[in-house]
């Protein structure tokens, strides 16, 4: 099993207390950054609110969990509408 689909079925329970799902989780490497996206997506709006409620959720989760050595960003986002 995939590191992201570890972090993905860790989150989902804890995520959907919340009224929103997780739609995509990636680890990717931009020049010397690490990053973390969570994708968030719900039937009503997600706004910025709900992104600092998801991110203050997983956050204690994943550093409890220690799924990643390295450093990384943790950028919690949602689905662009019509895309």
């Amino acid at each position: 099993m995939n590191i992201e689909k570890q972090i993905k079925d860790v989150l989902t329970p804890e995520v959907e207390k919340l009224g929103v799902t997780i739609d995509t989780v990636k680890l990717e490497k931009e020049g010397n950054n690490l990053f973390l996206r969570i994708i968030i997506d719900s039937d009503k709006i997600v706004d910025v609110d709900k992104c600092v409620e998801v991110t203050n959720t997983v956050n204690p989760i994943l550093d409890d969990m220690d799924f990643i050595e390295e450093s990384y960003i943790l950028d919690i986002s949602t689905k662009e509408k019509g895309r």
